[in-house]
């Protein structure tokens, strides 16, 4: 749009300029500070919270859904930082990957590699970690080994930094443009012809084998010889600083885990550990990576909400990334900042290692400050047709405005639904929130579609942190279901924030 050659001249803004500014990322809810990389990245991997999938291969549910090399792409070009690879034995000594005991179909091994090289740092030059839930003999681990080393090449961390395992593990920028490997690790001192012995009392609990405990796992009985009871020293050779480790007790961790041992969590028993002990979660994930996981026996691959396991300092949230919903937006939000390069710094009082915080019930007095937060819904502009073949499709809006943080502070609030009106809405409806710690909180704004017979449809949302939130008066660019924009939907609200 050309501008106006005298309002040029004497430093004025025309209406349609004005419309322009609110409109570009000058006018966004997001602050433009937090949009590239704005935090410290030299602190320990286990300070971060690090964009992660579950199930990485699937593009569908995890019972009969496809596999493809194409959903690892996806994901990396979301700046996932985590991605799974369900490795088992395939014919001709190529391991293949897969959802096990399944309909869903296969992938090889090894164009999952080569996906991955190509696509690794595209979007982060931060470091990619490859979990591995391995259920391959002896020789396939090999060939998974040999695999990684031929294709990944020098972007395979396959040594300690320094040469020697250090008491912490390295920063995010020590480690740019390697991918780590994260799987089960030889003792040193055994050798080639002891590997045999490494057998399922020392296993880490796989996610098939959700909740059972160390003792019952003692009990299993090898699954014939390719159950991956015992390890490959040369895929144990790979297995750096993200060594899988059978979780026993929170006390036992704190204090005898080393910092490149890491477990896996089910979201039940991380939720019980918060709930039972959510202060010394809190002080193990201020030096060790947890990693949470979906419980498996969700036919359709639903998430559960990975803010609860945020508030414990949880690192490694892992989210089905092909299931879009809620607690995609969330995830999408957490690291919609820094640059969207999968790793956000957690707020001090999650790393310090004696931190006095607990998710659950946070006192003031430990490094939080509590905000009054005032959300002035104005108006929506161009919101879309649901049923576009319908011209009576047009949406009867409202406007929700959720805070996803600890549970003190979790709270929803909606204005009234206006009737057939999806061009330019107004509200004019103010809503406030107390919070009590906004270092964690993300804001969700959802629009959906007021129906008085069955449930309200969805229309768009955005979600982004609270420390991101931009005051004044602020357009906010909706987004579709599955995270795409849905230009030129927007919404058009004014923010006050208030110490308490």
């Amino acid at each position: 749009m050309k501008p106006n050659e005298k309002a040029r001249q004497h430093d004025l803004m025309m209406l349609d300029g004005f419309t322009m500014y609110l409109l570009s990322s000058a006018g966004s809810i997001l602050n433009r500070a937090h949009a590239g990389i704005y935090q410290d990245m030299s602190q320990p991997l286990c300070h971060y919270f690090i964009s992660s999938s579950h199930n990485t291969y699937l593009t569908d549910n995890q019972i009969g859904g496809a596999s493809s090399t194409e959903a690892y792409i996806r994901a990396l070009m979301k700046g996932c930082r985590c991605v799974e690879l369900d490795c088992w034995e395939g014919s001709n000594g190529e391991p293949v990957i897969y959802h096990g005991h399944t309909l869903t179909s296969k992938i090889l091994f090894r164009d999952a590699i080569e996906s991955i090289r190509d696509y690794a740092f595209k979007q982060s030059p931060y470091p990619l970690i490859l979990s591995l839930e391995n259920h391959c003999g002896l020789e396939q681990q090999s060939a998974m080994a040999r695999h990684m080393k031929t294709i990944l090449g020098d972007m395979l961390l396959t040594q300690p930094l320094d040469g020697d395992t250090p008491k912490q593990l390295p920063s995010p920028e020590q480690l740019k443009w390697k991918i780590l490997v994260k799987g089960k690790k030889l003792p040193e001192e055994k050798t080639e012809s002891e590997r045999g012995s490494f057998i399922s009392s020392h296993e880490e609990e796989t996610e098939d084998e959700d909740e059972k405990s160390t003792n019952s796992l003692q009990e299993i009985k090898p699954l014939q010889a390719k159950d991956a009871t015992q390890i490959s020293r040369e895929l144990s050779d790979v297995v750096v600083y993200c060594r899988s480790v059978p979780f026993q007790s929170l006390p036992r961790a704190v204090h005898h885990q080393h910092s490149s041992e890491m477990s896996s969590f089910s979201e039940r028993k991380a939720r019980k550990l918060i709930k039972e002990s959510g202060n010394l979660f809190v002080r193990y994930n201020t030096r060790h990576l947890s990693r949470v996981y979906p419980l498996g026996l969700k036919m359709n691959s639903s998430n559960y909400n990975p803010q609860e396991m945020w508030n414990a300092g949880c690192q490694l949230v892992a989210l089905n990334f092909q299931t879009p919903g809620t607690e995609m937006d969330l995830n999408d939000g957490r690291f919609l900042v820094n640059g969207r390069c999968g790793y956000v710094l957690k707020p001090a009082w999650l790393r310090h290692s004696q931190s006095t915080f607990d998710p659950e019930s946070p006192r003031r007095g430990t490094g939080q400050r509590p905000i009054a937060l005032t959300v002035k819904v104005i108006t929506a502009q161009q919101l879309p047709k649901l049923n576009k073949e319908k011209k009576s499709s047009i949406v009867d809006p409202f406007v929700r405005v959720e805070i996803h943080g600890v549970p003190a502070d979790c709270c929803k609030k909606q204005t009234e639904y206006r009737l057939n009106n999806g061009f330019n809405p107004c509200w004019n409806e103010t809503l406030t929130f107390q919070v009590r710690v906004p270092e964690l909180a993300l804001v969700r704004f959802a629009v959906e579609d007021y129906d008085t017979t069955s449930s309200n449809d969805f229309v768009g949302q955005a979600t982004l942190p609270l420390p991101s939130v931009k005051e004044g008066y602020r357009h906010i660019h909706l987004l579709s279901k599955d995270g795409s924009p849905l230009s030129p939907a927007t919404l058009f609200v004014h923010i006050k924030c208030r110490k308490m």
